[in-house]
């Protein structure tokens, strides 16, 4: 299964026509003509509309919906619409609703409320899923099925516990064996029934909140069971849909670098990837393209859909800032060309009521179509328009790769010591920053992806080696390539126990290092590292954790300048093979990084054309039929010129480029120039 079949890159996003009446919807459409929106995505929150009591299923609504968005031209990503379960399901049966960590029984409310082990809450979403898709599978407008919504959070109630304790006979099969992995002679915790087992929460083995747990593979192993359950319960609803739907693509939006569910366990069960991308702040250029290549890199490179991002504000933060002019546009080509095969709003026209009233829209309250933001989306739909088929399944011709991992992700920011406040997003992102600076195409993949083809693989943090992933990056070095990881990998095993070795455990032959101590420090603790030799050499910052290395055939790169352990290593290199294994002790700034990340790649030949440029992200797309787009995108609010490396035409303007010729990029520019063969 692949990609929806679409003419072009879809444009649109969620419509919601049932919170207004129909004399809205002929304005509606108008504007989106105007726009050039030519998908919607609808139904996504209709179970209470479409399933108003238990023996009662009413489409009357929908189908008006349907057929109107089908009668104006409009593509449509229809959802089965059980993102967020009705008021008659709660009462009628309170157990689908969730108990919270803390072990509180909800009620009904908001949304994510739903227990995913429920076979209630099963059996009836999987029969509206079944229903919706039996409906409108024939209806020719259909490009894509839309599962659920944004599936998150976790429930600790008794039938969760049920689940829990089947998914670990799946897993472990064996009380002996369940009791190794957890580590359970400490603390007489030892089990001798399954019944024993309890969900790890608030009232069982933590305390100070979820990442403050006394058993760690038992926390570990709730949260891969929470990300399995409500797996469970898309493919239950994929299942049904493909009753009658056999072709067409089915997708569920993820939310990015999210921690509660492991998108890699996912991704196979996904035709298509798509996210949503709602940014902190203006400052956010490197974070969201690290999040575009992993959602890419979760179907082999395949394109994405970017399912919503906002056209102007979001709702749901303390303080919400404003895209400035320019921003929308610019982060909207930003995800095609890190491989996003569609461009979708939330939303489409503003709630009037209720959390997202606030939200931002391409159509405001009062229906306007001469608002900046409206202009900016017409705008950007006509360029959309423009680039045509151009982009559609071009893939990412990648030579680097960076590991991202949930279970390192969970584990090291669960675990007592060294230090809670080392971060693993906030690690992965300084690593992805230096790479994004240098103008690198990368793919971010999983520990199991196939390294083969890769020069380079960066491994920030690889806290738990899991199969035959040290074996594998051993290759990647063997025959020439390099590897770097840093300070809290190879510490600990699937099961998150530490190795009985020398610390950096099963990478301590490719990195040619051994680490007996480690010391933590608060952030007011600067020990300055000295990186290179003679006049090159230049001094940054380390904070948070220092590791003591002794080298084992390493060469030093890096030293510490402080402390009892001021003149031992920092950054190592060690050649293995043909190629070489590096090792980053410790948390250096982002200059520090940056200066580790060039060293490495500096033998590779896969810098970007404009690395000193400040700012200015390039990124290549290959196309289907061998035509080489490049992507380059001015993040700064002034312009910007550089000299063409290769000529073509910019598919935005239709301009000719010529080989040598300087391209000028005003602030926030695009370019997206089809390169000349």
């Amino acid at each position: 299964m692949s990609l929806p079949v679409t003419a072009k890159v879809p444009f649109g996003g969620d419509y919601n026509p049932e919170q207004w009446p129909e004399d809205v919807w002929k304005q509606d459409h108008r504007l989106f003509d105007s726009a050039r929106i030519d998908l919607v995505t609808l139904g996504v929150f209709d179970w209470a509309l479409t399933q108003p009591a238990e023996d009662v299923y009413d489409f009357s609504l929908l189908d008006r919906i349907v057929e109107r968005a089908a009668a104006e031209g409009r593509g449509i990503c229809l959802a089965t619409g059980t993102a967020a379960h009705p008021a008659w399901l709660a009462k009628a049966y309170p157990e689908v609703t969730r108990t919270d960590f803390d072990g509180r029984k909800h009620r009904f409310g908001r949304r994510h409320n739903s227990c995913p082990s429920s076979p209630v809450y099963r059996r009836l979403s999987v029969e509206l899923a079944r229903r919706v898709a039996r409906r409108y599978a024939d209806t020719p407008a259909v490009v894509a099925w839309h599962v659920g919504n944004e599936y998150g959070g976790a429930c600790y109630c008794e039938l969760c516990a049920d689940g829990f304790r089947g998914w670990l006979r799946n897993r472990y099969g064996t009380l002996d064996d369940l009791n190794a992995a957890w580590y359970t002679t400490f603390w007489s915790h030892t089990f001798t029934d399954w019944e024993q087992i309890e969900p790890p929460s608030a009232l069982t083995e933590h305390w100070r909140g979820p990442d403050h747990t006394a058993f760690p593979g038992i926390t570990l192993d709730y949260l891969r069971f929470s990300s399995d359950a409500m797996l469970a319960n898309f493919h239950d609803e994929k299942a049904a849909i493909r009753e009658s739907s056999p072709t067409l693509p089915v997708t569920t939006n993820f939310m990015g670098m999210y921690r509660p569910i492991d998108y890699h366990r996912w991704a196979a069960h996904l035709d298509f990837a798509s996210w949503d991308n709602y940014p902190p702040d203006d400052e956010s250029a490197a974070r969201m393209a690290l999040t575009h290549d992993l959602m890419r890199g979760l179907k082999d490179g395949q394109p994405f859909w970017l399912m919503e991002q906002s056209p102007g504000v979001t709702a749901c933060r303390d303080v919400n800032p404003l895209k400035r002019p320019g921003l929308m546009r610019l982060w909207s080509w930003q995800a095609v060309a890190h491989g996003a095969d569609a461009v979708l709003f939330f939303q489409l026209r503003a709630s009037r009521g209720a959390s997202e009233k606030y939200h931002g829209a391409v159509i405001g309250h009062s229906g306007r179509s001469d608002t900046r933001v409206f202009r900016e989306v017409a705008e950007l739909g006509a360029e959309l328009d423009r680039l045509g088929s151009a982009s559609l399944g071009a893939r990412t011709p990648a030579r680097v790769a960076l590991l991202f991992d949930w279970d390192s992700w969970w584990a090291l920011e669960i675990s007592d010591g060294p230090s809670r406040l080392v971060r693993y997003q906030q690690v992965v992102l300084a690593y992805h920053r230096a790479l994004w600076d240098a103008g690198v195409d990368l793919d971010v993949v999983a520990v199991t992806a196939d390294l083969s083809g890769y020069d380079v693989v960066v491994a920030p943090a690889l806290h738990m080696l899991k199969g035959d992933l040290a074996q594998r990056l051993e290759d990647v070095a063997a025959r020439g390539g390099s590897v770097l990881t840093t300070y809290l990998s190879g510490r600990v095993d699937e099961n998150d126990q530490a190795f009985l070795m020398d610390v950096p455990g099963p990478l301590g032959q490719l990195t040619g290092v051994r680490v007996d101590e480690w010391d933590a420090r608060g952030p007011e603790v600067v020990n300055p590292v000295r990186l290179g030799d003679g006049a090159e050499a230049v001094e940054v910052e380390a904070r948070l954790l220092f590791e003591l290395v002794i080298p084992q055939g390493a060469q030093v790169v890096g030293t510490y300048q402080a402390d009892f352990y001021a003149g031992t290593p920092a950054v190592t290199r060690n050649s293995f093979g043909d190629g070489d294994g590096w090792y980053v002790a410790t948390d250096l700034d982002q200059t520090g990084v940056s200066w580790v990340v060039r060293q490495v790649l500096a033998r590779h030949d896969v810098i970007g054309p404009y690395p000193d440029v400040a700012d200015l992200e390039s990124a290549v797309r290959v196309a289907p039929d061998g035509s080489r787009l490049l992507f380059l995108l001015n993040h700064r609010a002034d312009a910007v010129e550089v000299p063409a490396r290769r000529g073509g035409v910019d598919l935005l303007t239709g301009d000719r480029i010529w080989t040598g010729s300087t391209m000028r990029l005003p602030a926030y520019g695009v370019v997206v120039l089809k390169e000349d063969w």
